[in-house]
């Protein structure tokens, strides 16, 4: 009863949370449009919202399909992130031998900047979504992977010694005890995934050339056309707190397998 409870009572509050905050996002533009119109901000670089919206449905067409171009990249690239960071951290994080010779490399690889790889990989892969994906899924794998890793390192031992007790084969104890408890950690990892995922599709697009909502952008911004880039990041923005708020749900739906 209690998970039934506890997912209406986190209704119950982004209900009375919603109507402040579209009050909130209407105040904001009405100020934005305002210091636009009295000239308190320079149009050329900060346009009224009213021009951004004109702006997107100038450019809607091209717009969307640079953006559904770079979310099926996006998705490619995420799903691979997904299966390897989870795979491999669950992998690392049980067995300890393979934690302690891989876990120095797994901390340096997420320090290094993903950028010094970039060039390689297009030098490697030419131009196209090759490299959008591979850049994409080196940029989602590592939070991913370093989360999965440390929660699997955080979960009550004393919970795997009870289930070795009640006689738990090996595959019931990942499936039972295991990954229920790491559940929280992987979708936190997931969320973070999927905004990496999409940058780093998005940076290639931009810098290298090739098809995507990151090109879009990019040439947008060559061309100082400030209402169509607002709009073109507005539109990228709300796909991604979509797609984040589409996880948060996943995230409410399986709390009763964590429970």
């Amino acid at each position: 009863m209690s998970g039934p409870r506890a997912r209406r009572g986190a209704w119950a509050s982004v209900s009375r949370a919603a109507p402040l905050q579209i009050v909130s996002i209407v105040l904001v533009l009405i100020v934005w449009e305002t210091a636009a119109r009295l000239g308190w901000v320079d149009a050329a670089f900060v346009p009224a919202p009213s021009a951004v919206a004109g702006a997107l449905a100038a450019i809607g067409g091209r717009a969307f399909a640079g953006l559904a171009d770079t979310l099926m990249k996006t998705a490619i690239a995420y799903a691979i992130a997904v299966v390897l960071g989870v795979t491999l951290g669950v992998l690392v994080g049980t067995v300890r031998l393979l934690r302690d010779v891989l876990n120095p490399f797994v901390i340096a690889a997420y320090g290094i900047p993903k950028i010094l790889i970039l060039p390689w990989i297009v030098l490697l892969l030419g131009f196209g979504a090759a490299p959008a994906i591979v850049y994409g899924t080196i940029h989602g794998l590592f939070p991913i992977l370093v989360l999965v890793m440390g929660g699997v390192r955080d979960v009550d031992r004393t919970l795997v010694t009870v289930a070795r007790a009640f006689g738990a084969s090996t595959w019931q104890l990942y499936w039972k005890v295991l990954l229920p408890a790491i559940v929280p950690t992987v979708l936190a990892g997931m969320r973070l995934g999927i905004v990496f995922c999409l940058l780093g599709v998005l940076i290639v697009e931009m810098f290298a050339g090739v098809r995507g909502m990151g090109h879009v952008m990019g040439s947008l911004a060559n061309g100082f056309q400030a209402p169509e880039l607002f709009a073109a990041t507005a539109l990228v923005s709300a796909a991604s707190i979509a797609i984040v708020l589409g996880l948060d749900a996943l995230n409410d739906r399986l709390s009763h397998w964590r429970g």
